[in-house]
C-alpha cells in the first residue's frame, strides 16, 4: 500500500508556541500593556498578586479577541447576525462605523 498526501486547509497563519497565531499574539501583547501598567502600580504598593491578576486578565482579553469567533446561538438576535465572524473584525467594523456616522439602509422604499 502506498502513502498519499492529504492536503489540509492552511490559512497562512503560522502558530507560535502551539497556541498563538501571529495575530493572537499581537492582540495579546497590545492588550497586556494596560495590565502591565497596573501591575507596576500595584507592585509599587506591595499588592503584587492583584497586579498579576490584572496583567493576566488583560492579556486573556486580548487573546480572546484575536482568536475566537462569535458562536451560532439562535436565542439571541445579535449572535445570529454575527454568526461565525471573528471578534476583532466586528470590533474594527464598529470603530469604522463610529468614525463615519453614516447609516445605510437597504430595502424597499417607504412612501
Amino acid at each position: 500500500m502506498g502513502s498519499y498526501y492529504i492536503p489540509r486547509e492552511v490559512k497562512g497563519e503560522t502558530r507560535l508556541f502551539r497556541v498563538f497565531s501571529v495575530k493572537a499574539l499581537i492582540y495579546t501583547i497590545i492588550a497586556a500593556i494596560p495590565g502591565l501598567l497596573l501591575f507596576v502600580i500595584f507592585n509599587s504598593i506591595k499588592l503584587t498578586v492583584i497586579g498579576i491578576f490584572f496583567l493576566v486578565f488583560f492579556a486573556l482579553i486580548g487573546f480572546i479577541i484575536g482568536t475566537f469567533r462569535i458562536p451560532n446561538l439562535t436565542f439571541a438576535p445579535i449572535f445570529r447576525i454575527c454568526n461565525g465572524e471573528k471578534i476583532d473584525d466586528i470590533i474594527m467594523r464598529a470603530i469604522k462605523f463610529q468614525k463615519q456616522k453614516k447609516i445605510y439602509i437597504y430595502g424597499k422604499e417607504k412612501k
